[in-house]
């Protein structure tokens, strides 16, 4: 569904992604772990548009995305939960729902039922204003807010950043009940353990270049995975 080819990017005057290569097939998950610096930061933006790549292929569909507007990009199909959730703090969470839907003629009642379905904890709270949640809450705003679209691909930039063990697993479950209803799903996470466990396909970005590809559950069992982001190795 998604290819990126010898994607390079540049930042502030820094080579921030140095030729990455990846693919992420349809309706499947797909987890690029790595560590602060490592590039992270750049590449979700890159794909959704809001950065400019300096050289490489970004295909959607089989349609090149490399230098279109994000607008156009989220009408393709793709949209981005970023990180830090980004939520609109002075509008209701219903607000922030329909803005997700701004490209949308019709379905939004629906979309809306979906995500209360999904996250009933935002229909209770649905004329509550988004900076007043919880950070869990607004997580989940964030990602009901990216389903408003409709999109093919979803993108998420760390969806347990700052958040408690027990709502990280709220969230990795939604994740999987998500790819389910047949939305691919392309994840960057720092918890390894949690994105490996879920990934059909997992990959290790290191200061700007994949490192490591596999099976999710093969990445997991790697030692050298297990000693740089899991703690653990053998001895």
């Amino acid at each position: 569904m998604l290819k990126i080819n010898n994607l390079h990017v540049n930042y502030g005057g820094i080579s921030a992604v140095k030729g990455i290569s990846l693919d992420v097939p349809e309706k499947s998950i797909v987890s690029l772990i790595c560590a602060n610096g490592a590039g992270k930061s750049t590449t979700l933006p890159t794909i959704a548009g809001l950065v400019k790549a300096a050289s490489g292929e970004i295909k959607f569909l089989n349609e090149d995305m490399a230098g279109k507007e994000t607008i156009e990009i989220v009408k393709k199909g793709i949209t981005l939960v970023p990180e830090g959730r980004r939520v609109f703090s002075n509008l209701s969470v219903l607000e922030n729902l329909k803005i997700g839907a701004y490209l949308q003629k019709d379905g939004i009642d629906e979309g809306i039922k979906r995500v209360f379905d999904l996250f009933p904890r935002l229909k209770e709270r649905s004329w509550q204003m988004a900076g007043t949640l919880s950070g869990g809450e607004q997580q989940m705003l964030a990602v009901g807010r990216a389903l408003m679209a409709k999109p093919k691909l979803i993108m998420m930039d760390e969806p347990s950043l700052g958040l408690a063990p027990l709502i990280v697993n709220g969230i990795f479950e939604i994740i999987k009940e998500i790819n389910k209803e047949g939305t691919t799903i392309l994840l960057i996470e720092q918890n390894a353990n949690k994105a490996l466990k879920i990934a059909d396909i997992g990959y290790v970005l290191e200061t700007g270049t994949i490192t490591m590809e596999g099976k999710g559950s093969d990445l997991l069992q790697d030692e050298r995975v297990k000693e740089a982001y899991l703690g653990t190795s053998k001895k």
